[in-house]
C-alpha cells in the first residue's frame, strides 16, 4: 500500500491544481474546467473516463460546480492508482513524426490543429490552445515537438 505521506503529498497536488482553476475562490471549480485540471496533473483521460469522473464527483443536483471536498478523494484514488495512463512518450513522438512530412522536427500551428482535431479523440477547442500555448514558438508559429513531449511526458510522482 501507498504511505499515508504519499497520499498527502498527492492530495496536496490536487489542492493546488484545483486552486488554480478556482477563480472565485470557495473550494469549487466549474465544471467544464475540471478536464484541465486533471490534465495539469499529467492524467489524460478519454472523453468517456472523463465523463466517468465527473459523474462521480457532481452533486445530485449538478449545479455546474464541482466542490473540492468531493473531487480531492477520487482524484486522489485516480493519481494514486495512475487510472489513466499517459501516452507513453514514443508512442507520441512517433504521432508526431508521421506528421511531419518533411521531417523538420517541427510542426506548423495550422498542421498541428488541423490533425488534432480531426484524428482520434478531437480536441476541444480550450485544450487545443492549452496545448499550443505550451507548445508553440511564437516567432515562428511552429511546434517543435520533441520540447513538447519532454513537457508532456510528466515526471513520476
Amino acid at each position: 500500500g501507498k504511505k499515508a505521506k504519499d497520499i498527502a503529498e498527492i492530495e496536496k497536488k490536487v489542492i493546488e491544481a484545483f486552486e488554480v482553476f478556482d477563480h472565485e475562490c470557495n473550494k469549487t471549480v466549474d465544471v467544464r474546467e475540471i478536464g484541465s485540471v486533471v490534465r495539469s496533473l499529467g492524467c489524460y483521460p478519454t472523453e468517456a473516463e472523463l465523463q466517468e469522473l465527473l459523474a462521480e464527483v457532481e452533486e445530485e443536483e449538478p449545479t455546474g460546480y464541482i466542490h473540492l471536498e468531493k473531487f480531492l478523494p477520487v482524484m486522489t484514488r485516480v493519481l494514486l492508482e495512475r487510472s489513466y495512463q499517459p501516452i507513453p512518450e514514443d508512442v507520441l513522438l512517433h504521432a508526431f513524426e508521421a506528421l511531419d512530412e518533411n521531417k523538420c522536427g517541427y510542426l506548423t500551428k495550422e498542421e498541428l490543429v488541423k490533425y488534432m482535431t480531426e484524428e482520434g479523440e478531437p480536441f476541444t477547442q480550450e485544450e487545443m490552445e492549452d496545448m499550443l500555448s505550451a507548445a508553440l514558438e511564437p516567432e515562428t508559429n511552429t511546434v517543435c515537438y520533441k520540447d513538447y513531449i519532454t513537457l508532456m511526458i510528466v515526471d513520476d510522482v
